[in-house]
């Protein structure tokens, strides 16, 4: 019988290929060929007391790229090289990506090699994944098999079937896998086996169930051993020194103090980013409702989006010459894309408003027979006095065909535009929202939910995606966090605006609509509640008691 190749002295390290799966496996990451991880030095302190730390159940919350997978690794060779009197057993190793299973298994192979003294191959195999439903899927992974008889598999995805694995279990980077609680019900399983369960990760917000892994471990309310490596420790411990040997280039302090502020800067503004994946600090003003692949799926050419934009000296203008400006914006832009609208078809809208810094946002929805809410139009006034905007807004809501809701930001100096509003169009259609933290847990949840189900469609533009990353889980419901800014394309300050009129359309559009049925009055009778001429552009042909009746049948009195 032909000796196995993998065990002959001086046999490549070779994959075993299935399917015209490639021959060779990449380590993953660089390291030198002859690094000896137990040699003097090579091992950072935060390494090597993750290793020496003995418990059954370890908890990692790490910066990016600390050097605890690169233990661990070391750790899973140690542990499948040892026979079963001196605590060997097999060691699985769950990432969150295929290539972070590839970079694993080349660690394991080359400590094999180094510390083992065992020339170990690497096979790729497909894992058989017994599911609950009796199904089997086929999972690829990588495998290193020693002479104790124990094997390291890296699984390139999580198995369903987590409790059927017995031995060591790593989860790497547990925060980003799908169903992170899940997971780690799954391995307590283990325990009773004698296996050992290890939880590394970066955070990902803070209402992440590994967050709250964390703060159970810190607590006492799970046995957890914790250990807390943020990317600054790593540092201090040696991290930049270890780059610098395997480029080959000297170390200094003055090297390492660049090299470190080259990393921070490179997360520019993002701030709250920075702290999260160095850190370790979990995020609570970075955008982690939505996802940008969810927002741009949910997104549609086509759809108008007007903006007007005043100077300051606009507001000191005479009220005759702000009044005219308006109304020919208006006329002008407003009137050709609303006479457009689809009369069958009810319509809502939401805003978000702001006199100053930030943007006022009016997004008008119409509901689509498929329930589909389907934006139709985007109005963005800014440095806008009170006045005009009010204007504004009437001039569109009088003209919405089957105009069946609106939700209004009644915060702050938004309150008046809110309360006019409610005034002339009726209190039973049009909401003012003191948005509180309740309001947030209902609506804003319900709002990202509709990206889920594709029941939203906005309209295609950078500002309004960025809009909508900004959506964030803070203090447990999502918003817009309060000292969250950026700027949109065209240079100035925003807020999430379109993201928050959104979610303000959203809600009114769940609203039950109100109908009015409606007997016209003679056309003798005098203006609705004595309004000036000069009020009168603001109305759809003001002289037609029939029209402004079918379109505004909140406006009941005077007749």
């Amino acid at each position: 019988m032909s000796p196995d190749p993998d065990k002959v002295a001086g046999a490549p390290v070779l994959a075993r290929t299935e399917a015209g799966l490639p021959d060779e496996l990449p380590r993953g990451a660089e390291i030198p060929a002859d690094l000896d991880p137990l040699a003097e030095g090579v091992l950072m302190r935060h390494q090597a007391e993750w290793i020496e730390d003995p418990s059954d159940l370890k908890l990692g919350e790490k910066g990016r790229r600390t050097g605890v997978t690169f233990a661990e690794a070391l750790d899973h060779t140690l542990i499948a090289a040892a026979k079963r009197s001196a605590g060997g057993q097999n060691c699985f190793y769950i990432g969150d990506t295929k290539d972070k299973g590839r970079e694993f298994i080349g660690y394991v192979a080359h400590f094999a090699r180094v510390v083992a003294k065992q020339l170990i191959a690497v096979e790729e195999f497909l894992f058989a994944d017994q599911r609950e439903d009796g199904t089997v899927a086929q999972i690829p992974a990588y495998r290193c098999q020693f002479a104790s008889g124990f094997r390291v598999e890296a699984l390139s995805s999580r198995p369903e079937n987590i409790r059927g694995l017995q031995g060591t279990v790593c989860i790497d980077e547990a925060a980003y896998h799908k169903d992170v609680r899940g997971v780690l019900d799954a391995v307590n399983a283990l325990l009773i086996w004698g296996g050992k369960i290890r939880v590394i990760s970066t955070h990902n917000g803070v209402m992440n169930p590994f967050n709250e892994l964390i703060r159970e471990a810190k607590a006492g309310k799970v046995p957890f051993s914790l250990h807390f490596i943020p990317f600054a420790k790593a540092v201090a411990n040696g991290l930049f020194r270890r780059v610098c040997l395997m480029k080959g280039v000297p170390w200094s302090a003055e090297a390492e103090a660049a090299w470190e502020a080259k990393i921070r800067g490179a997360y520019g503004v993002r701030q709250a980013a920075m702290r999260q994946e160095l850190d370790a600090i979990p995020a609570e003003a970075e955008g982690s409702a939505l996802t940008r692949v969810q927002i741009e799926a949910c997104m549609a050419d086509g759809v108008p989006i007007l903006k007007w934009q005043r100077d300051d000296d606009f507001k000191n203008a005479p009220e005759h010459v702000r009044k005219a400006d308006a109304r020919d914006w208006c006329e002008r832009e407003l009137r050709p894309i609303l006479e457009a609208l689809d009369p069958a078809r009810a319509h809502y809208f939401g805003e978000d408003f702001a006199r100053k810094g930030d943007a006022t946002d009016i997004l008008v929805l119409a509901v689509q027979p498929n329930l589909v809410r389907q934006s139709v139009l985007l109005v963005e006034l800014r440095n806008v006095p009170f006045d005009q905007q009010r204007e504004i807004l009437f001039y569109i809501c009088d003209r919405l065909p089957r105009l069946s809701g609106g939700a209004l930001d009644a915060n702050g100096n938004g309150a008046y535009l809110a309360e006019v509003t409610a005034q002339r169009y009726g209190g039973e259609r049009i909401v003012e929202v003191k948005a509180t933290t309740e309001w947030y847990r209902k609506n804003s949840t319900a709002y990202v939910e509709a990206f889920g189900d594709r029941t939203i469609v906005l309209p295609r533009h950078e500002d309004v995606l960025q809009d909508h990353q900004a959506l964030a889980y803070v203090n447990g419901v999502i918003k817009v966090p309060d000292d969250h800014r950026f700027k949109g394309s065209d240079g100035y300050e925003r807020h999430g605006d379109t993201a928050i009129a959104g979610t303000m359309a959203w809600f009114a559009s769940t609203m039950d609509p109100v109908e009015y049925g409606y007997q016209a009055a003679p056309a003798a009778r005098a203006p609705l509640g004595g309004a000036s001429s000069g009020d009168r552009w603001m109305r759809p042909d003001h002289d037609d008691d029939d029209r402004r009746g079918r379109l505004l049948p909140g406006l009941r009195g005077g007749l």
